[in-house]
Parts: C-alpha cells; sequence; structure tokens
C-alpha cells in the first residue's frame, strides 16, 4: 500500500484568537507550504451578565473545544491594547491569557502580535481600518468575509500575520513584557488615552 506523502515543516495549522470577555473572534487557517487557505473562523459571545470568572472560564473551554476540533500547531492572538483604563486593560489581558492557558494545555506555541503588526502584515499600513482589513483578507483567502464579525477577521489577521512570519522571519512577534512596555512608553499620556478612547467608541464590546 503506497505511504502518504510526508508533509513539509511548513504544512501547519494556526488558530487566530482575538481576545475580549464580551466577543471573542477565532480564525484558523491551514498553511501548506507558501500558500494560505481558511479552514473556519466565527466569534463566540459571552452575556454581560455573567460573572467575569465565568466568561474567562467559557473561553478556556471554547479555546480547548476548538483545538480539539481543528488540532492547530501555534496560536497566533493579539496583544492586549495599551491603556489608562486599568481595570478594562487587566480585564482584556484575563480573556487573552485565559485563550493561552488552553493553548499551553495542549503544548501548542502562542505568539503575540500588536494590533498595528497585524494591520501592517495584512494590509501593509498599520493604521488600516477593520474593513480595509477584512477586504484585505477576502482578497488574500480568495473568500467573502463581509459575513464575519470584526472579531473574526481580526483574529483572522493574527493568524495571516503569524503565516507571513513562518515565511518572513523579520516579522516578529511580541513575546515579552518588556516588548510590550517598551512599546506602550512610545506614545504620551496625552496621546495614550485618545487612543483607548477611540478604540473603545470602535469597539463598544471591549468595554466591559
Amino acid at each position: 500500500m503506497p505511504q502518504a506523502p510526508t508533509a513539509r515543516p511548513t504544512d501547519k495549522v494556526i488558530l487566530g484568537i482575538d481576545p475580549g470577555t464580551l466577543l471573542m473572534g477565532y480564525g484558523i487557517l491551514r498553511i501548506q507550504g507558501n500558500r494560505v487557505s481558511l479552514l473556519d473562523a466565527g466569534h463566540w459571545r459571552f452575556r454581560s451578565t455573567d460573572s467575569h470568572l465565568l466568561r474567562l472560564s467559557l473561553i478556556f473551554k471554547q479555546t480547548l473545544a476548538l483545538i480539539q476540533l481543528h488540532q492547530p500547531d501555534e496560536l497566533a492572538i493579539e496583544a492586549p491594547f495599551f491603556a489608562q483604563n486599568v481595570q478594562s486593560l487587566i480585564k482584556l489581558g484575563r480573556a487573552q491569557g485565559a485563550a493561552i492557558a488552553a493553548a499551553l494545555e495542549r503544548d501548542i506555541p502562542v505568539f503575540e502580535y500588536l494590533p498595528k503588526k497585524i494591520k501592517q502584515a495584512v494590509t501593509g499600513n498599520g493604521n488600516a481600518s477593520k474593513q480595509q482589513v477584512a477586504a484585505m483578507l477576502a482578497t488574500l483567502l480568495q473568500t467573502p468575509t463581509d459575513h464575519f464579525k470584526n472579531d473574526a477577521t481580526d483574529a483572522l489577521g493574527a493568524a495571516y500575520c503569524h503565516f507571513l512570519r513562518i515565511n518572513d522571519p523579520t516579522t516578529t512577534a511580541v513575546t515579552s513584557t518588556t516588548s510590550r512596555s517598551t512599546k506602550t512608553k512610545a506614545a504620551s499620556g496625552p496621546k495614550k488615552k485618545q487612543a483607548w478612547e477611540q478604540f473603545l467608541r470602535s469597539n463598544p464590546d471591549r468595554q466591559l
């Protein structure tokens, strides 16, 4: 009986996550050499009436269920956005941590990417809108994305950014607290506050 061909080292499945405790997006890409295709994408909606801890538990369990279903090789996740609103940042970070913990539970390597890095990787413009990211992903993946919520296309953006990193090592991930804090300090206090307020206006589901 003929043997199945051995997969090339770059053949893998990437799970992308856009963290949030009210809406959380996910996207799964299959990498075959230098080709990429969409396997699945969507979002989870959590009830605001549920406790924060319950929602974290659901994030952990839902991520584990996705891992069980698609058997991803690596997790690409959007790094927490800087903020002066400490409580919102803490809750967003906890959501990210719950998803990361699920991946680590299954020994899946985790890679974090800043929002600007994802937009730059997908569109060539670090200040691109969510609509521009979604439109470019539709072209790159050769599949319509207009039926996905922003959270799903953001997750796909993280996964696609990681795909580019696999093929181009110069595309770096945020892998340490030092890297994150260095980028955070680059913005002055008033500008940082304005950016966070604009982010929350554009993403009302992130206001926890």
